[in-house]
C-alpha cells in the first residue's frame, strides 16, 4: 500500500499554492485557511508593533522639572493628566511639540500647577480611568481586521483563479480575452457610398458584397460564392475606413470595427481569444460585417525567428481558422485595411480568405475636387471660392489631407473674423498644411534675406529653363515651418509615371539653390540652407537605382528591400558589396550631373537670376503671373541639354 495516498493533508498542502489539481490541471489556488492564517499573523503584528509605535511616535519623554519650567515660561498650551503620566503640548519656534512625564502624587503641588494653568488660560483635563470593555476591544482590535484581511485574500484568490481560466477561455481579469470591437448599427445618418467622394472603382468592387448581404438568395440560386473577405489596400488617409463603413451603411447590417493593435497583448493566447469572441459576436448578429483596421499589426509574415507559441502568430492562426470556418450561409463578411500589403502573411491572401483586393489610391484632380466639395458643403464660403485651383495644387494629397486643409481654412477665417471662407483663407490653409505656419517671429537681416532670395531664385530659374520640369507656381522668402523660403512647382496635370529626363530635371532644379549661392557669394560661402535639397536628391537617385531600375550601369535591375527575406536576416541588403559600390558611384554621378546642369543654366541666365532675386527682395512673394515677365528671354544652354 502506498502510504502517501492515505496520509492526512499536511502543512505542505496547507501552504502550497503550486500543487496540481486532482485532474492534473494547472496550479491550484491556495487554501482559504491559508489566507486566514496570514490574516492572523498580519493582525498580530499590527496590534503588537505598528499601532502602539504610531501612537507613541509623536510623544517625546521629559522630566517633571522640565514640565514645571515650561509652565513657568508660559510655553504650555495644553495638559492632560492621566493616571500615571502627564502629557502636555509646548509651543517652540512656532511649532507644537508633545511631551510626556511621570505624574507625581502630590495634591498640593498639582493644585498649584492647575491654579497657574487657570491663570494662563491653558486648557487642561484629567482622564478618569475607565475599566475597558474586553469584548469590544477584542472585536475592534482582532475580529474586524481579521475579517477584512480574510475578505481581501478570498477576493484575490478568486480573481487569480478566474484569470487562470480566462487565459484559456478568454474571460479572466475583467474580460481580458473579450474583444473590444465597437458596433455601429443601422442609422438614418449612416455613411453611404454617395458620402465617399472619388474611388469609383473601389466602390464598384464593394457593391457586389453589399448586394449579397441584401439579396443572398440571388447568388445562392445560381451557385455563386461571394468573397469571404475584402482587403482594402492603400496609403494612409485615402478613405479605407470610410469605405468599410459605407458598405455597412448600404447593407444596413451590424458593423463591428476593431484595430489590429487591439489584438496585441503581452499574455499568450489573449489575442486569439479576442478573435474568437469577435467572430462569435458577428455570427450571432449575422448578416454582419467585421472590419479590422491596420491588420498588418497582427497578420505580418511568419518566419523562423519566432516559435509557434508567439502571441502574434497565435492571433494570426486564429484569424485564419475563423475565416476558414465561414460557410456561404453565415452571412458574415470580413473587411480589412492595410497600407503594407507586402507585410501580410501569404496564407491570409489566398482565395477563400481575403478573396478580393481593393486598391484605394490617392485621389486624382477630379476626385480631389469632389472631396473638397464634400468637406466645404457645410462651411460658409464666398461664391468665388476657387476649389478647382486648390485641387490642382494638392497633387499627391490624400482625402485626410484635403479634410485637414478645409478645416484649417475654416479656422483661419474664424481667426481673421471672416463670416465666410475666402480664397485668401484657402491659400493660407494650404500653405500652412503643406509647409507649416508662417514664422512671423523670424526676422532675417539683410544678408540672410539676400542669400535666401538668390537661393530660391536659383531653384526657380533652373526649374523654369529645363524642358521637362514642372512650371514655377510661386516663390517666397517668407519663413514657413522649418524653411527660410519656398519655391513651388506644380504639374499641369496628374501623372502616374515619370521618365528619366523628368527625374533628372527635378534633381537639377533641387541643386539650383546651392549652385546660385556658389555663383553669387563664392564656393566657400555656401550655407547649410541646401541640406534638405541634397537629401531630396540622394533619396530620389537611390529610389531610381534600387526600386525603379533607372540607373545608368544598373539599368533594368531592381533591388527590393523585403524585411522578411533571407537578406534581411543576414546582410540587410539583397546585393553584394561590389554592387553596393556601383550603386554609390551611380548616386554620385546623378548628383554631379545635376550640379553641372544647374550651374550651366544659371551662368547662361545670370541676368534673370538677379532679376528674380531683386523682385523677391522687394515683394517677398512672387505669384505665377508675376514671374512670366521676369523670365522673359531665358535660354537653355547646350551643356544642360539631355537630348
Amino acid at each position: 500500500m502506498d502510504n502517501k495516498n492515505n496520509s492526512m493533508p499536511g502543512w505542505e498542502d496547507f501552504f502550497s499554492g503550486n500543487k496540481k489539481d486532482s485532474n492534473g490541471g494547472g496550479n491550484r489556488p491556495r487554501s482559504f485557511l491559508f489566507y486566514v492564517f496570514i490574516a492572523m499573523i498580519i493582525t498580530l503584528m499590527l496590534n503588537t508593533f505598528v499601532f502602539p509605535a504610531l501612537k507613541q511616535a509623536r510623544i517625546e519623554p521629559a522630566s517633571y522639572s522640565a514640565f514645571q519650567k515650561a509652565i513657568t515660561d508660559k510655553t504650555v498650551s495644553k495638559v492632560e493628566f492621566n493616571q500615571n503620566t502627564i502629557v502636555y503640548d509646548v509651543k517652540e519656534d512656532g511649532k507644537t511639540k508633545t511631551y510626556s512625564t511621570t505624574r507625581v502624587n502630590n495634591e498640593f503641588n498639582e493644585a498649584q500647577i492647575m491654579q497657574e494653568l487657570n491663570a494662563q488660560g491653558v486648557e487642561y483635563n484629567e482622564t478618569i480611568p475607565v475599566e475597558s470593555n474586553f469584548f469590544l476591544n477584542f472585536i475592534l482590535s482582532w475580529i474586524v481586521p481579521l475579517l477584512l484581511f480574510m475578505a481581501l485574500g478570498n477576493w484575490l484568490s478568486k480573481r487569480m483563479g478566474s484569470a487562470m481560466s480566462g487565459m484559456g477561455g478568454g474571460f479572466g481579469l475583467g474580460g481580458l480575452g473579450r474583444s473590444n470591437a465597437r458596433e455601429y448599427e443601422k442609422k438614418d445618418d449612416s455613411i453611404r457610398f454617395k458620402d465617399v467622394a472619388g474611388e469609383d472603382e473601389a466602390k464598384e468592387l464593394l457593391t457586389e458584397m453589399v448586394d449579397y448581404l441584401n439579396h443572398p438568395d440571388k447568388y445562392s440560386r445560381i451557385g455563386a460564392k461571394i468573397p469571404k473577405g475584402a482587403l482594402l489596400v492603400g496609403p494612409p488617409g485615402t478613405g479605407k475606413t470610410m469605405l468599410a463603413k459605407a458598405v455597412a451603411g448600404e447593407a444596413g447590417v451590424p458593423f463591428f470595427t476593431i484595430s489590429g493593435s487591439d489584438f496585441v497583448e503581452m499574455f499568450v493566447g489573449v489575442g486569439a481569444s479576442r478573435v474568437r469572441d469577435l467572430f462569435s459576436k458577428a455570427k450571432k448578429n449575422a448578416p454582419s460585417i467585421i472590419f479590422i483596421d491596420e491588420i498588418d499589426a497582427v497578420a505580418h509574415k511568419r518566419d523562423s525567428r519566432g516559435g509557434a507559441g508567439r502571441e502574434d502568430e497565435q492571433t494570426l492562426n486564429q484569424i485564419l481558422v475563423e475565416m476558414d470556418g465561414f460557410d456561404n450561409e453565415s452571412g458574415v463578411i470580413v473587411i480589412a485595411a492595410t497600407n503594407r500589403i507586402d507585410m501580410l502573411d501569404k496564407a491570409l491572401l489566398r482565395p477563400g480568405r481575403f478573396d478580393r483586393h481593393v486598391e484605394v489610391t490617392l485621389p486624382e484632380r477630379k476626385d480631389r475636387l469632389e472631396i473638397l466639395k464634400v468637406h466645404f458643403k457645410n462651411k460658409p464660403a464666398v461664391e468665388s471660392i476657387d476649389l478647382e485651383s486648390l485641387a490642382k495644387k494638392t497633387a499627391g494629397s490624400s482625402g485626410a489631407d484635403l479634410a485637414n486643409i478645409a478645416n484649417e481654412a475654416a479656422i483661419t477665417a474664424a481667426r481673421e473674423g471672416h463670416k465666410e471662407i475666402t480664397n485668401k483663407d484657402l491659400t493660407e490653409a494650404f500653405e500652412r498644411v503643406a509647409i507649416g505656419p508662417e514664422r512671423k517671429s523670424k526676422v532675417m537681416n539683410d544678408e540672410e534675406k539676400k542669400l535666401t532670395a538668390y537661393h530660391e531664385a536659383g531653384h526657380a530659374v533652373v526649374g523654369h529653363v529645363l524642358p521637362d520640369s514642372d512650371p514655377v507656381h510661386k516663390i517666397t522668402i517668407i519663413p514657413r515651418g522649418h524653411t527660410g523660403g519656398v519655391t513651388w512647382f506644380l504639374p499641369p496635370e496628374d501623372r502616374s509615371y515619370k521618365n528619366i529626363y523628368e527625374l533628372k530635371d527635378v534633381m537639377a532644379r533641387a541643386m539650383g539653390g546651392r549652385i546660385a549661392e556658389k555663383i553669387v557669394f563664392g564656393e566657400d560661402r555656401v550655407t547649410t540652407g541646401a541640406s534638405s535639397d541634397l537629401k531630396h536628391i540622394a533619396e530620389l537617385s537611390k529610389d531610381m537605382i534600387l526600386r525603379e531600375g533607372l540607373g545608368t550601369k544598373t539599368r533594368n535591375q531592381v533591388f527590393p528591400a523585403d524585411e522578411s527575406s533571407y537578406y534581411a536576416l543576414t546582410s540587410g541588403k539583397p546585393y553584394s558589396e561590389k554592387t553596393a559600390e556601383l550603386i554609390d558611384q551611380e548616386m554620385r554621378a546623378f548628383t554631379d550631373e545635376a550640379a553641372k546642369r544647374a550651374e550651366a543654366v544659371l551662368l547662361a541666365n545670370r541676368e534673370i537670376l538677379d532679376r528674380v532675386a531683386n523682385a523677391l527682395l522687394e515683394k517677398e512673394t512672387l505669384e505665377e503671373e508675376d514671374i512670366k515677365d521676369i523670365f522673359e528671354g531665358s535660354k537653355l544652354p547646350k551643356e544642360a541639354k539631355l537630348y
